[in-house]
């Protein structure tokens, strides 16, 4: 019977492995109800995000209102591989606490949403949980303020209280644990949607290790030092992704959470958390040093869409399309057969006369380096349009020798 249950367990080892590997449906939980954000947002949002990967099916357990009976909120956590935090309010009853602790320390994987680093001060564990925390009072009680100065970790135990940010902008995401299975094949560097910067968090920060940071610059009243944006945390055996970017306001637009840095870091942290691996390929308008991208509708944009932007782009719209297709051209371009079809998509949108001039004038600056003989009659032509004869001598000119098709 011993050899036998042995047998049994090892079987059960063998498949946990095995939905590491494949493309598996995970179950994921957000837990939202109260917050001083936008939860009523946020938290379908944050749905949206992890459905789309199809590696997560996606429940929201929502908490009673501030002064309702917390007793009665008692989520199965135990049913999920991985629990989403999207939550800063009242405290859970003692029962659900154990049964979140006992989730974690058996296993269970965790996602903490920016402002879920605010919550529950008071509850040791949550904070040994979430390695940082902000607001509601925590000070050098809690533990020490954690970030980079000069590209070397600090671990500062200063008295002062914990949490603030500027003014909502852009800025920059640097990677410090480029290799992690999160960040791994990312650009080690790349600008974040409007966003709220998160700074001076401290707390326990034990088996806590630091994968991105993003500098709280002065003149948006910032640190001056580079802040923790992207962590990782083990509590127990389980695994914790927390994610200090996201912020949801009352405005009908998300840029924070529309940007595809946030998303793609999420849907990998969230992944990593639920089996501490990543299967998901990188997306080709993930974005860089440039400038952010943001994707509004939270899907992935596909090739048609690239090229149906970019025949009516205006100066005055966003670049996202033609960076995600110079993606698609770099993936490509080692491949003649594939390099000559999606040169035969642009010089199509060149024949299009309803095809704006600022759109075309971006596929020639592409054909400029990547086109072939196939191009060049149509390239030709366009020296005979007015708005149009300076970049098409510009292409022609850097096609001298052209390859052949």
């Amino acid at each position: 019977m011993k050899k036998r249950y042995s047998l049994l367990l090892l079987l059960a080892g063998f498949f946990v492995f095995q939905s590491c590997q494949e493309k598996t449906a995970y179950k994921a939980l957000i837990v939202t109800g109260q917050s001083n954000h936008n939860w009523s947002a946020s938290a379908p949002i944050l749905k949206t995000i992890l459905d789309q990967t199809e590696l997560f099916t996606t429940d929201i357990a929502q908490t009673p209102p501030e002064n309702g009976d917390m007793k009665n909120f008692r989520p199965k956590f135990k049913n999920y591989n991985v629990v989403v935090i999207d939550y800063n309010g009242v405290s859970w009853s003692e029962e659900t606490k154990a049964a979140f602790l006992g989730y974690v320390n058996n296993g269970g994987g965790v996602v903490i949403y920016h402002e879920a680093d605010n919550s529950f001060a008071d509850w040791k564990e949550y904070n040994e949980i979430i390695g940082l925390g902000g607001w509601n009072k925590r000070s050098e009680k809690d533990g020490p303020y954690v970030y980079y100065k000069k590209d070397q970790l600090v671990v500062d135990t200063a008295a002062g209280s914990a949490g603030s940010h500027g003014p909502q902008h852009e800025y920059l995401v640097k990677a410090r644990k480029a290799d992690h299975p999160i960040l791994s094949g990312l650009p080690v560097a790349w600008m974040h949607g409007k966003d709220e910067l998160y700074s001076t968090l401290r707390g326990p920060a034990k088996n806590m290790e630091i994968l991105a940071t993003a500098y709280a610059d002065t003149a948006k009243r910032g640190t001056g030092r580079d802040e923790p944006m992207l962590m990782t945390i083990t509590y127990g055996k389980g695994r914790i992704f927390h994610t200090a970017m996201g912020h949801v306001g009352k405005d009908e637009t998300h840029p924070a959470t529309e940007c595809v840095g946030f998303i793609v870091t999420f849907q990998r942290g969230a992944e990593w958390a639920a089996c501490g691996k990543v299967t998901q390929p990188i997306p080709l308008d993930f974005p860089n040093v440039a400038g952010s991208v943001l994707r509004p509708d939270y899907k992935i944009v596909t090739l048609d869409e690239d090229l149906e932007k970019i025949s009516n782009y205006t100066i005055d719209k966003s670049t996202r399309y033609l960076t995600d297709l110079q993606g698609r051209i770099r993936k490509v371009s080692g491949d003649p057969v594939a390099m000559l079809e999606l040169e035969k998509k642009l010089v199509a949108i060149l024949q299009n006369p309803s095809a704006t001039p600022d759109g075309k004038r971006l596929i020639l600056r592409e054909l400029a380096w990547m086109g072939s003989d196939y191009c060049l009659p149509t390239v030709r032509d366009l020296l005979n349009d007015m708005n149009l004869q300076d970049a098409a001598a510009f292409t022609l000119e850097r096609m001298k020798g052209p390859r052949k098709i």
